[in-house]
Parts: structure tokens; C-alpha cells; sequence
């Protein structure tokens, strides 16, 4: 029997031998969880038949999604757990929600049939973030694989807005905005799970320095925004939601690839993501 008495300096190393306790970093979580109450707050908007606040929560929580990320790298604060919460928030505000409140305001009258386009887009949705989350390191990172769910929610909530803010309430038992919001809700959530290659601006948005003249282009922008923000947010989205179909038609016509996969070919396993 060994009755040696312990080191005096064991106990100090069993501590610092102890893995430390990863934290959580607190600014880019907090704004993903601002947008995440935006998203919420949305759905509770529609529950009370207030779609034109409901819709600006929206856009809200679009705007905040943007940040977050930004906020992680200036920051150096990026973590896998900021990831998948950005990930959860981005179903929630830009699935679930967009999916919610056009049932609410357009949908519900229609059925059965209104299921369906509210069903496929909050599929399209998490199908959409699954792959987006899957391919993040083998995508041409100029581009989105498909649309990207804050752009399809502005679309289908773009939509929302104009009608409302043009006065139209009860709007689920009028056929043609009824069947007009199955179609746009229709078409926002199968694009969401296309190949189709969206410009993604980060190239833009990554750099240091930019053009004095994208400055005052941008000062345009937010002041032709703020003339009527429903009509151009509405026919802004619209036009990034076909400009990805533009784009792959043109590469098809020019024999061009259209897939963003930028692995290497060389590996027989991963030839077919290029085709």
C-alpha cells in the first residue's frame, strides 16, 4: 500500500487539466435572437389581422439577419453554436412565418388546396437551409444555390404588403388575390430548392474599401425606398426572384456550366455536382 502523500501541486494541475467551459458570445447572438423575435412577432401580428406590421417585422428580421453574421467576423466571435442558431432563427422568420401569415391573409378560405403552397414553401424553406448548411464550403461563394429564404420570404410577403397597404381587407375571400398568393407563395418556395445560381453580393460586401459611387448609389436606393416602400421592396424581390432564372438561362444558351459547386472534378465521387 502506497501512502506517499500527493504532490502539493496535483490539485493545481487536476484544474487547469480541466476542459474550460466554452461561452457563448453575447452580440451576435443577441442580434440573432432579435431577429428571431422579429419572426415571432410577425406571426402574432397576423394572428391579429395586423399584416402591414406583421410585414415590416419581416423585413425586420431580414435586415437583423444580415447583421448578425457581419457582426461575428468584425468581431471575431464566430462559433458552431452562433451557426445553428442563425440557422433555427432563419426557419422560424423566413419559414415559418412568410408560410403563416399567407395562410392567414390569403390561404385559409381556399381549403385544402391552401395548404399546399403554404406547406411547400416552409419545406422549401428548411430544405433550402439544410443544403445551404451542407454546401456552405463547396459553393461559388458569388452565388446562392437556389433563393435564398430571406428573398423569398420578402416576396411573398412583399406581396402581402402591397395589397394591404392598397387598402384590400378580407382578402382571403377575394379569388384573385387568393389564388394570385397561391401561385407567388407557389413559385417563392420551389425556387428556394432550385439550382438556379442568385447573386449573392458578398463579393461586394466583403471588400475594404468600394467606389465613391457605390456610396451614392446606395443613398439612392434608400431614398427611392422610402417614396413607397411596399411597391419597390415588393418589385425589387421580384426582380432578384427571376434574376437567377435569367442567369441559368443564359449559361445554358452560352454552353456554360450552371452549377455553383466549386469542388474539384478530379475526384470521380464528386463530378456529378458539376453537371
Amino acid at each position: 500500500m502506497n501512502d506517499a502523500p500527493l504532490h502539493e501541486d496535483e490539485p493545481a494541475l487536476a484544474v487547469e487539466n480541466r476542459p474550460r467551459r466554452k461561452g457563448v458570445y453575447v452580440l451576435p447572438n443577441a442580434i440573432t435572437l432579435a431577429a428571431l423575435f422579429s419572426g415571432f412577432y410577425a406571426i402574432v401580428m397576423a394572428i391579429n389581422g395586423r399584416f402591414e406590421v406583421s410585414c415590416i417585422a419581416v423585413f425586420c428580421s431580414a435586415v437583423l439577419d444580415s447583421l448578425d453574421g457581419r457582426v461575428a467576423r468584425m468581431t471575431n466571435s464566430q462559433s458552431a453554436f452562433g451557426e445553428q442558431m442563425d440557422s433555427l432563427s432563419d426557419m422560424v422568420s423566413f419559414g415559418a412565418a412568410p408560410a403563416l401569415i399567407v395562410y392567414i391573409w390569403a390561404l385559409k378560405d381556399l381549403g385544402k388546396a391552401g395548404w399546399i403552397p403554404a406547406f411547400v414553401y416552409i419545406a422549401g424553406a428548411a430544405l433550402r437551409l439544410a443544403r445551404f448548411n451542407v454546401n456552405i464550403g463547396v459553393v461559388d461563394k458569388r452565388f446562392f444555390q437556389g433563393l435564398p429564404s430571406p428573398a423569398a420570404a420578402a416576396i411573398v410577403i412583399g406581396l402581402v404588403w402591397v395589397v394591404d397597404d392598397s387598402g384590400y381587407k378580407g382578402v382571403s375571400q377575394i379569388p384573385l388575390f387568393a389564388w394570385t398568393a397561391f401561385a407567388v407563395t407557389l413559385f417563392a418556395g420551389l425556387s428556394m430548392v432550385t439550382n438556379a445560381p442568385f447573386y449573392s453580393f458578398k463579393v461586394v460586401g466583403s471588400r475594404r474599401t468600394v467606389p465613391f459611387i457605390v456610396i451614392v448609389a446606395i443613398a439612392l436606393g434608400i431614398a427611392v425606398v422610402a417614396l413607397d416602400p411596399p411597391h419597390v421592396l415588393f418589385a425589387v424581390f421580384c426582380a432578384y426572384g427571376l434574376s437567377g432564372y435569367v442567369v441559368y438561362g443564359w449559361r445554358k444558351m452560352k454552353g456554360k456550366r450552371t452549377s455553383v459547386i466549386v469542388t474539384s472534378t478530379d475526384d470521380p465521387d464528386e463530378q456529378s455536382l458539376h453537371r
